[in-house]
């Protein structure tokens, strides 16, 4: 899909946004969602979305709607150093496919990263226990 594609409002976020599919979630407000990806990189993996800005990419987004979703980011990125203890932490942000970009809605994975255990492939792998994930996430919101 390329940079210009147009935003498709039954895309995987927007339907988790709607409650149509289920997700476990580390903090919601009107505006900003951030859940658990279900095919995380490492543990603690989550993503960060605005759920009124429908863009597909950064391009696309709202400044003020960026600046919202761009402190969500960090809030919810310090509750995952707080609450995971990770050595490190990657934030992401893919537009378009050749970038890696998987669904196109506009949204930031918060990675994780710990020495001695190596990532897994962005977009790959099988979906991970919704138990451990729910596990992961109460850590999460108990640092928020």
């Amino acid at each position: 899909m390329s940079l210009e594609a147009q935003y498709d409002p039954e895309n995987i976020f927007a339907k988790i946004i709607r409650d149509e599919i289920p997700s476990v979630k580390i903090h919601e407000t009107d505006a900003i969602l951030a859940f658990m990806d279900v095919f995380p990189q490492s543990e603690g993996h989550c993503l960060v979305i605005h759920k009124q800005a429908m863009v597909t990419n950064l391009f696309d987004v709202d400044d003020n709607d960026l600046a919202a979703l761009t402190v969500a980011v960090k809030k919810v990125a310090r509750a995952v150093r707080d609450g995971l203890a990770p050595d490190g932490i990657r934030v992401a942000q893919f537009n378009g496919a050749p970038a890696g970009q998987t669904v196109y809605h506009l949204h930031f994975h918060i990675i994780p990263v710990y020495e001695e255990r190596n990532l897994g492939a962005h977009a790959s792998g099988g979906p991970a226990d919704t138990e451990q994930l729910e596990k992961t996430a109460t850590k999460i919101r108990a640092a928020l």
